[in-house]
């Protein structure tokens, strides 16, 4: 992934020939914190609460959401207007324990710190720097209230328009001009580095850097990164299998229609299931539907943003279920996708779970997903529970970017404990720029060597919701 040089310099402890010991936790976890921050895209540009106040999983901890003041007017006989200062309380549960753990074989402690830090732990913060910015990139479902554009209707001749109807969005909604941010996918940036507008020397003014580096910089009031964990869920039979209809109304529909006859279905749908129209372009969710096995007419939310006409296409994205298991509210470990059903899900794909009849849960999306054992791991723990048997809807195709304010969220984070002296592990922990890391390392009789694991423990919280929004491309 591209970055800027936003990031601020963080200290290392020298690690270079073994004239120290190789399993000084003290080390490890300074050497981890530092190559996690330098990797970070997402979470280096969201608002961090931190405190060194050590905390377990589940723990609930409280940060806010500022208030806001309102400017008064007075006379030279007037008193001043004292105005309270305001905050709104936001707990956030610390319900992501993320760790990274690895066996260090004997005979490789012989190795330089230099050369055990390039084999072991740099693999291994890569892994656990993708997760936390898949974890934060991961919250942009939540701001799809405030999206625009429309799923791959992209083109180098509307870019422009979009970005702008974005930067509109969050005008309206009066977010905070300076601080703005914009994290493109990887096909999103393609498609606006083939403008003119953002690479040519002349109008950027930048002697050719733009093109030479592939940057788009800042433009229209956004600091915009491309980075590879930004949701692009790309359209394939194989892996997003499609039931395909047609809007039934010879005027066709306008903006804000929730209810549309619809034809060409031949196969009952079910409340949750995701769909588009052509023409809108925008992730619907079924609520109700009228015909039974061969629907004809379709209630949904959020309602159509823009007017389509008769006849414009309907696709309905398939369904799997979550078979004989069922899981609790608060659920954080992975989730079985293939119940029953063919699709394969996508990392950064939305998906949503039908708790009871018209009733859908929290919308979430994907940050990792083992095909081998059929199973997704979600951006953050269930929010209530899904029954054994439930539906998985999976969101549309497309690609999804993300438009900010450090303030739209925070990445919340907490130290760890230490294990109880006497356990026979040597342990760690690290605090350093609202980031904390703990390295335990144990010897492994059986395994006949040294386990490493890096772990740290954090939550997520919307901080507001009208200081984010989703470009649709």
């Amino acid at each position: 992934m591209k970055k800027m040089n936003f990031l601020k310099a963080v200290p290392k402890i020298n690690v270079y020939d073994n004239d120290v010991d190789a399993f000084v936790p003290e080390i490890w976890a300074n050497e981890s914190l530092a190559i996690l921050e330098e990797n970070m895209v997402a979470a280096s540009l969201i608002h961090r609460d931190f405190e060194d106040e050590l905390a377990k999983f589940g723990d609930i901890v409280n940060t806010r959401r500022p208030g806001e003041y309102v400017a008064k007017r007075k006379t030279a006989s007037d008193d001043v207007t004292v105005q309270d200062s305001t905050a709104v309380n936001v707990q956030v549960p610390l319900n992501q324990h993320i760790h990274v753990s690895f066996l260090i074989k004997d005979g490789e402690e012989s190795k330089s710190m230099k050369d055990l830090v390039e084999t072991y732990m740099k693999p291994a913060m890569l892994a656990q720097t993708r997760i936390i910015d898949r974890i934060v990139l991961g919250q942009y479902p939540r701001f799809l209230i405030n999206s625009f554009g429309g799923l791959n209707t992209l083109t180098t001749n509307n870019a422009r328009d979009r970005i702008l109807g974005l930067r509109n969005v969050l005008n309206v909604n009066k977010a905070y001009m300076d601080g703005r941010r914009l994290i493109l996918t990887p096909s999103t940036e393609t498609a606006l580095l083939g403008l003119d507008l953002f690479t040519s020397a002349e109008k950027v003014g930048d002697d050719g850097t733009a093109l030479e580096e592939a940057s788009l910089g800042r433009k229209y009031g956004f600091g915009m990164y491309m980075s590879q964990n930004m949701a692009g869920v790309v359209s394939n039979p194989t892996t997003l299998p499609v039931t395909i209809g047609a809007v039934n109304n010879a005027g066709g529909y306008a903006k804000g229609t929730t209810t549309m006859t619809v034809d060409g279905l031949s196969a009952a749908v079910t409340a949750g299931q995701w769909f588009t129209v052509a023409g809108d372009d925008t992730p619907q969710q079924i609520v109700s539907s009228v015909g039974g096995a061969t629907p004809t007419s379709l209630t949904f939310y959020p309602g159509l943003r823009s007017a389509v006409a008769n006849d414009a296409v309907i696709t309905i994205y398939n369904k799997n279920t979550t078979g004989a298991t069922a899981y609790a509210n608060g659920w954080s470990k992975d989730i079985l996708y293939n119940g029953s059903g063919a699709t394969v899900p996508q990392i950064g794909q939305m998906v949503s779970f039908v708790v009871e009849a018209g009733v859908t849960a929290h919308v979430y999306s994907i940050v990792e997903v083992d095909t081998v054992a059929g199973t997704m791991l979600l951006d953050r723990p269930l929010e209530s529970a899904v029954p054994a048997g439930s539906n998985i809807n999976w969101g549309p195709a497309g690609q999804f970017n993300l438009g900010f304010h450090r303030n739209a969220m925070s990445l919340v984070v907490r130290p760890l404990a230490m294990p109880r002296a006497g356990t026979g592990a040597l342990s760690s922990v690290v605090n350093l720029n609202g980031l904390s890391m703990r390295a335990t390392i144990t010897y492994n009789g059986l395994k006949q060597g040294h386990l490493v694991t890096l772990d740290m423990l954090c939550g997520i919280a919307i901080l507001d919701q009208n200081l984010g929004s989703v470009l649709l491309a």
